[in-house]
């Protein structure tokens, strides 16, 4: 099974660096599967119905997301509705959408979870709890299982990843905006990455205006975050897995830059 895993689409630019790249990608890597972090996706700062299909018209199978999927308040009813738009498992009891999406792939069926971290991150359930809670169902359907990891934490991020090692299939972290070099098939056979990075603006501050950012730091005041302008990157990985499940290759997409 070949899937394409893409970091935090990040406002129009993202949407629109994805949509110029995913043939050439398509043609390179032939991926079954493409899942994509979709929580910044609409204006920077959540998702809505319209951009959400958007991403599927492009060819993204899973939308993951993580603690800005909140953001548009308008999408509450659209996560009821729309399985394949998942928010994290361990946000507590009566929390909106869905969280694990089984894919039929071939012959195959690939299971997509959704989790966030905690530290800096809130107060949320055990991610490593919850993993354990849900692996045993989706052990039971199926061998091929990619996490999203949506993280502030390197340390967190890592340490889930060596928990799951042997269980998931792949462990990507999402959420930073900037992509880490240590993609890796860890001793059990997880492929893992602490964080996929981001597609959007290149020239801001984690796709957000710059100078807005660097007014944030200067003052301390508030101030509305806007997307940046300028060219764009896109930043994800690649990923094999065999029958059983288990990663017989990791490689970080060529960077997709300055495609305005």
């Amino acid at each position: 099974m070949r899937i394409i895993l893409l970091g935090d689409i990040f406002g129009r630019p993202g949407r629109k660096i994805v949509k110029e790249a995913l043939p050439q990608l398509r043609e390179v890597y032939q991926p079954d599967v493409i899942v994509a972090n979709g929580e910044n996706a609409a204006g920077g700062f959540g998702l809505t119905k319209k951009v959400a299909e958007e991403l599927f018209e492009m060819g993204i199978d899973v939308i993951t997301s993580g603690n800005h999927i909140w953001d548009k308040k308008e999408v509450y009813p659209y996560l009821q509705e729309e399985r394949r738009v998942l928010r994290p498992a361990n946000y507590p009891p009566g929390v909106p959408g869905s969280f694990l999406h089984y894919l039929p792939v071939g012959t195959e069926t690939l299971a997509v979870l959704s989790l966030t971290g905690r530290v800096f991150m809130g107060d949320f359930d055990c991610p490593f709890r919850k993993f354990d809670q849900l692996y045993a169902e989706m052990s039971q359907r199926t061998h091929h299982i990619v996490v999203d990891f949506h993280g502030e934490a390197t340390s967190e991020k890592i340490a889930f990843g060596w928990y799951a090692d042997g269980r998931a299939s792949v462990v990507v972290g999402t959420h930073t905006h900037v992509a880490t070099a240590d993609q890796r098939i860890l001793g059990r056979g997880t492929g893992y990455v602490t964080d996929l990075g981001m597609c959007g603006p290149v020239d801001g501050v984690l796709g957000v205006d710059r100078q807005v950012v660097i007014q944030k730091f200067l003052t301390q005041l508030p101030n509305r975050f806007t997307v940046a302008p300028g060219p764009s990157q896109l930043n994800g990985v690649f990923v094999e897995l065999d029958r059983k499940g288990k990663t017989t290759e990791i490689l970080r997409l060529p960077a997709q830059e300055n495609i305005v």
